[in-house]
């Protein structure tokens, strides 16, 4: 059975993910507030930003960088593109 969210990053109900992506009270936060469809859209921002960075995942300072811009993605200002960034094909 599908359990559905009012999410925070769509404005309307939808639904949720199946436990929290995440550990800690960020993760929980999200699993409360976030839809499966905004979730997707940020790990396609977090690949974006990892690619663009050069980020190493395993890299404590690259997972301290990417949960703060996940916490302003959702529930700040939003997580910024860098400023050399061009989408494919632009």
């Amino acid at each position: 059975m599908t359990r559905n969210v009012h999410c925070v990053l769509l404005k309307r109900e939808a639904p949720g993910l199946d436990r929290p992506p995440y550990p800690g009270e960020l993760g929980q936060r999200i699993f409360n507030e976030v839809s499966r469809e905004a979730w997707a859209a940020w790990v396609r921002h977090q690949t974006m930003l990892i690619n663009e960075y050069r980020l190493t995942p395993v890299d404590p300072k690259a997972r301290k960088f990417l949960e703060e811009e996940m916490g302003k993605y959702f529930f700040g200002s939003g997580s910024e593109k860098p400023k050399e960034f061009q989408a494919p094909g632009a």
